[in-house]
């Protein structure tokens, strides 16, 4: 198949070409549905399908759309791999089960959003929010917080004073600042939320029905806009006691880089699910990586996030400005071209057949 046959231009879509490739290759579905609808009214839901026995002592989890709006390129690379029987079989041969979990917030995903429905990334979401346990202060982000969705839409005197810190604190200051994750405004960006969120839930759920088994545990979860524009970049997402690290480089070459290194491609960030869920197969030798697939530049990217957040503050805007505005954060988070999409799933099969050869000679 041409590879741009794998992706969708909506959520409805992807969900239907995934569920049909599960159906192709002769396996089930497990649907969690969400209580909301999607852009079109459509049902949400996290699809789970899994190849290989219940009890398989290994596991590679491969999952989409934890960002929502960067399920286009995770959805596109899960279909390819469900129709690739020569990588499930390599799989099988090893006693490998493989796990995919499509649109694991579904709502973003449809909405055009890396947010949850209720203004949370899932992605510094899975901490402790037990009563009395005090959640991490992010001064940067207070400073910034009314710089980066100003209530007018543009605002130059809102992108001087961030430039300004870039100036003040360096490109490696404001990232940190924005990205890390903050607990302090909740509609605003990179909001970790107070409690764990719906998706946050369900994947709890599904990982303590499919890994209680297991010995041995890999997990590719697919994101979209670090890194170079159609390039693959890799990063550990896993404790390091263990040596994952090691495990990592040895499977996927010595470009993966810890989250908390100092001059890798993302900075350090609280509550993420690769790491908040590690408690759940703690018995098991796990390897947990985020694999990103490059679009726009940094700058781009987050000029997406800004608009679309004051978008969402807006009760009554011109169908004109929110449709400019919807278009620009998907075209941030997934680059709709052939060659992009072919370079995708190249190298997203390329991680996952890493990935099954590297558990294989554990």
């Amino acid at each position: 198949m041409n590879a741009s046959e794998f992706f969708a231009q909506s959520y409805s879509e992807a969900r239907s070409k995934f569920q049909h490739a599960a159906h192709n290759a002769g396996l089930g579905v497990q649907s969690f549905k969400h209580r909301l609808k999607g852009r079109h009214g459509e049902e949400l839901a996290v699809d789970v399908v899994r190849v290989g026995p219940i009890d398989a002592q290994r596991l590679l989890i491969i999952s989409s759309g934890c960002h929502g709006v960067e399920g286009f390129a995770g959805s596109g690379v899960q279909n390819a791999l469900l129709c690739d029987r020569l990588f499930h079989d390599r799989a099988c041969k090893a006693n490998i089960a493989v796990l995919y979990l499509h649109a694991l917030n579904p709502w973003g995903f449809s909405w055009w959003r890396r947010w949850t429905e209720d203004n949370v990334d899932l992605n510094r979401n899975f901490r402790d929010f037990s009563p009395g346990i005090e959640l991490p202060a992010n001064p940067g982000y207070s400073q910034l917080a009314h710089a980066l969705v100003p209530e007018s839409w543009p605002c130059a005197d809102a992108d001087r004073t961030l430039w300004d810190y870039a100036a003040k604190y360096g490109m490696r200051g404001i990232e940190t600042a924005i990205a890390s994750g903050q607990y302090s405004h909740p509609d605003g960006l990179f909001f970790g939320g107070h409690s764990p969120t719906w998706s946050n839930l369900v994947i709890r759920t599904i990982l303590s029905e499919h890994c209680a088994q297991c010995s041995d545990l890999a997990w590719l979860d697919l994101h979209t806009a670090t890194g170079p524009k159609g390039e693959a970049t890799m990063v550990l997402m896993s404790p390091d006691e263990a040596g994952s690290l090691d495990r990592a480089q040895s499977w996927w070459g010595s470009g993966v880089t810890r989250l908390e290194h100092g001059d890798g491609p993302m900075v350090p960030r609280t509550g993420t699910m690769a790491i908040g869920t590690s408690e759940i197969f703690g018995h098991a030798q796990y390897t947990g990586v985020i694999l990103e697939f490059g679009t726009e530049d940094g700058v781009e990217v987050t000029n997406a996030l800004r608009a679309a957040q004051w978008l969402d503050r807006q009760p009554h805007v011109e169908a004109t400005i929110r449709e400019s505005i919807d278009q620009r954060i998907r075209d941030a988070f997934y680059t709709n071209t052939d060659s992009w999409k072919r370079s995708t799933v190249a190298q997203g099969i390329d991680a996952a057949s890493r990935a099954i050869a590297g558990i294989a000679h554990l």
